[in-house]
């Protein structure tokens, strides 16, 4: 493949080939990174993703980004619980037909080989143990093999070979970039360590209580609770073999996640902690996209001082 030159021309002179990770909700906080880059001036000229990177890397190719983001932070736990079409099947819990079909139907499929911004994502033949490259072809049908989550979503079948998330072998495809020749290669990676936790969430700061409580009331409660102390004992919870199938899944995720950021040269990494949130809480949305642009702000910071 020819290496691509494609025109600089954003406001800091600077082109990004940019590479999300896999992820789960936490993935969400891709959207925050391409807003802060472009609004700082960079042109991402190539993107890569895997798994929810390969969704929000897809969408924002096909320049229905806004459009997503719209739909995504307007879903509570109800409307994310309903897009799950849960089954019986030993091969996974969810169908992920629905889901799918539904952003399908908002941002709509096309080939990759004739998106705007060239685009790539990878899954993993699941009979061969081989990753696959998606760079043409159906831009859902690559999206929903790469985001086939071992025994929670269904592996996805494409002309006769069942396809699951690339996370398996590639959590964050730095390579799928290598043939655009940008000026700076970033890689937004939300399996980071716990020590990137974002404890001060946004949300947080913003909001206001609806109702104020008196000092006196906190001073008796305060009081009260000296002698009448209420101790709650939390029985640990045992986890199930889902449970177990799921954190395995998670820590051979971040393993290699770190061990491919370690021996891949990127000029900048954001690092969104593995602990932000839960793999199915979509439902926060506008804090954890708020998490990834300030996170991404900061990053731009070191990179230009």
């Amino acid at each position: 493949m020819k290496v691509v030159d494609i025109f600089k021309n954003s406001k800091s002179g600077k082109t990004v080939s940019l590479v999300l990770s896999s992820g789960g909700a936490r993935g969400l906080a891709h959207i925050g990174v391409i807003e802060a880059l472009e609004e700082q001036g960079y042109t991402i000229n190539a993107i890569a993703g895997c798994s929810m990177g390969a969704l929000i890397g897809g969408i924002y190719a096909k320049g229905k980004l806004p459009e997503y983001k719209e739909w995504i932070c307007h879903l509570d736990r109800i409307d994310v619980f309903s897009l799950m079409d849960f089954t019986l099947s030993t091969r996974g819990f969810i169908k992920g037909n629905k889901v799918f079909q539904a952003v399908e139907a908002l941002v709509g499929d096309d080939l990759i080989e004739n998106l705007p911004i060239p685009f790539s994502c990878n899954a993993v033949n699941i009979h061969s143990g081989e990753e696959k490259v998606f760079d043409h072809g159906s831009l859902f049908q690559a999206i929903r093999a790469s985001a086939a989550i071992p025994t929670v979503i269904k592996p996805y079948m494409i002309e006769e070979t069942e396809y699951v998330d690339g996370a398996i072998l590639n959590p964050i495809p730095l390579d799928l970039t290598k043939a655009y020749n940008s000026d700076l290669l970033i890689a937004s990676d939300v399996n980071a360590p716990v020590a990137c936790l974002m404890t001060d969430s946004p949300k947080s700061k913003t909001s206001t209580p609806l109702l104020t409580v008196p000092h006196w009331v906190n001073e008796y409660r305060n009081k009260m609770a000296k002698y009448f102390p209420q101790e709650k004992k939390e029985k640990p919870k045992i986890p199930s073999f889902i449970d177990l199938m799921n954190l395995s899944f998670e820590l051979m995720q971040d393993r290699l996640s770190d061990y491919i950021l370690q021996t891949y040269p990127v000029d900048m990494v954001v690092q969104i902690s593995r602990k932000q949130c839960g793999t199915f809480e979509f439902y926060r949305a506008k804090e954890i996209i708020q998490i990834g642009k300030e996170l991404t702000l900061n990053s731009l910071k070191q990179l230009n001082p």
